[in-house]
């Protein structure tokens, strides 16, 4: 059974800083690309950041250069988003994504159940 389950949301206050994970089991993780894309009140779902399967490129929404930097531990199944210097725009429900082609075409994408994270003074 695929599961992706994110933890480390919360209330900070501007300026503050805090740190995403998600651990990941059912599937290869080491095979997949992982991403987090967060999604605010009345808003589309939007990509924050990307990691290649085996961390060789990474990849990072304009809005969250340079405060933002994601990293996996392909060992233990997980992948991180340390948010930095947050802004109350960075509000939103924050999503682990795990996206794979396979050779046969087939495209494999699995999303956990989000964590809030709120920016607020």
């Amino acid at each position: 059974q695929v599961q992706l389950v994110e933890s480390g949301g919360g209330l900070v206050q501007p300026g503050g800083s805090l740190r995403l994970s998600c651990a990941a089991s059912g599937f290869t993780f080491s095979m997949y690309t992982m991403s987090w894309y967060r999604q605010a009140l009345g808003k589309e779902r939007e990509l924050v950041a990307a990691i290649t399967s085996f961390g060789g490129s990474t990849n990072y929404a304009d809005s969250v250069k340079g405060r933002f930097t994601i990293s996996r531990d392909n060992a233990k199944g997980t992948v991180n988003l340390q948010m930095n210097s947050l802004k109350p725009e960075d509000t939103a429900v924050y999503y682990c994504n795990a996206n794979r082609r396979m050779v046969t075409g087939t495209i494999r994408d699995y999303w956990g159940q989000g964590t809030q994270v709120t920016v607020s003074s």
